[in-house]
């Protein structure tokens, strides 16, 4: 659904039942593209941290968590 900012006033109701169809809201201002609002998900996924793509990425360096941060940090002068 395409919206402008009167339609966010005046037709508040039209808007949020779209959003229970679960489609986006585009937001215009001015005939420009402004924002888009996104319906909320239905049903919360629940994944476990170590199901994430990410983990353990780095589980084969040898440098440990607090020296590749140090390592980053650095210090105040070279």
């Amino acid at each position: 659904m395409e919206a402008s900012i009167v339609d966010l006033r005046y037709k508040m109701k039209g808007i949020l039942k779209s959003l229970e169809r679960n489609e986006d809201v585009k937001i215009y201002y001015h005939n420009t593209w402004v924002g888009t609002i996104v319906p909320k998900q239905q049903k919360p996924t629940k994944k476990r941290v170590k199901e994430h793509p990410f983990f353990g990425m780095h589980a084969d360096e040898k440098e440990s968590v607090e020296e590749h941060m140090e390592r980053l940090r650095g210090g105040r002068y070279p």
